[in-house]
């Protein structure tokens, strides 16, 4: 009996290995290829030192992401599916293609709210700034990620996958492409009809707002492959940037981005969603209703609004 089990988990693991290192594969061919397309076409013209620097420095931290997150990696997950995928709450849906697509949209669904939390809650956006501090976007830039970002969104994804009950084929499908996804949002380059593309899928312009140095424009454009999740929740944002990367103090080398992923992040505040005169407009009548509406010092209530208002609103 042991023999048998022994077997089994032995038989998953190979065959988890095989179709892991065959998605290892596609990723580097497909890494190639962008590289060399944006080195050939690219849209922003960077300063070579500076390029070089982001391609050392994104490789380091994907070297040591493998390293320290091999345990739970796309092969791990894999298999922990391969247990889990006949008693989650997906099984009720007995029709196969409904259930694929259904699992499909319900893994990207989690990766948009994933990503949103990590800029709406400071401890996360602490390690997701790492990400966001390259102001040298390319193909690279994908894999620029802290790795305790990293090993908070793969428990994610096994808790979601225990719960939800996901085929093991869908999740490889799925990460796969995500992954493809996620280095052409990043790579230099333009995309011929992407404004049309841009309707259902994310792309290189809409990631480029994402990674803008203003909050009210990388607050945005959130999702991982489809666009239509932040056209629904309200997130969408297509509008050209000038400045890409992060205000403040922003570390390019391996050994610092990674310390600096620890280090408390500068709250950058959003501007107020309502005009500072719409605000000075209601202070001077609040003003003017505590004294009863008496004619007279109509400009000096608004010239205190106005100081008041300026002296407690940061912008």
């Amino acid at each position: 009996m042991l023999d048998l089990i022994m077997q089994i988990v032995i038989g998953y693991i190979r065959s988890i290995s095989v179709s892991s290192n065959l998605m290892i594969v596609v990723i580097l061919i497909v890494f190639s290829i962008l590289l060399v397309y944006e080195t050939l076409h690219p849209r922003e013209k960077y300063p070579t030192k500076n390029l070089y620097q982001s391609y050392k420095t994104n490789i380091g931290m994907f070297i040591v992401n493998t390293i320290i997150l091999s345990v739970l990696s796309a092969s791990s997950l894999l298999l922990l599916v391969d247990v889990h995928s006949y008693n989650g709450i997906f099984n009720f849906i007995t029709n196969n293609n409904v259930k694929i697509i259904v699992s499909f949209l319900s893994l990207d669904l989690l990766l948009y709210y994933w990503h949103r939390i990590c800029h709406e809650y400071d401890r996360l956006w602490m390690f997701h700034r790492v990400h966001h501090n390259d102001s040298y976007l390319n193909v690279s830039t994908a894999f620029r990620v802290h790795f305790i970002e990293l090993f908070f969104t793969n428990v994610l994804k096994v808790v979601f996958v225990t719960i939800i009950g996901i085929n093991g084929f869908i999740l490889l499908i799925h990460e796969l492409i995500t992954i493809l996804f996620v280095m052409v949002h990043h790579t230099n380059v333009s995309i011929k009809y992407e404004n049309i593309l841009s309707k259902l899928f994310i792309g290189p312009s809409l990631h480029q707002t994402h990674h803008s140095m203003n909050r009210e424009e990388h607050d945005s454009n959130y999702g991982a492959i489809f666009s239509f999740w932040d056209r629904v929740f309200g997130t969408l944002l297509e509008t050209s940037t000038v400045k890409i990367g992060i205000k403040g103090y922003s570390p390019q080398s391996l050994i610092n981005l990674i310390s600096f992923g620890f280090t408390t992040p500068v709250i950058q505040l959003k501007k107020p969603t309502i005009a500072i005169e719409d605000m000075i407009r209601v202070a001077a009548y609040y003003r003017a209703e505590k004294r009863g509406f008496i004619h007279g010092n109509d400009q000096y209530d608004w010239f205190i609004a106005e100081r008041d208002i300026h002296n407690t609103i940061i912008v």
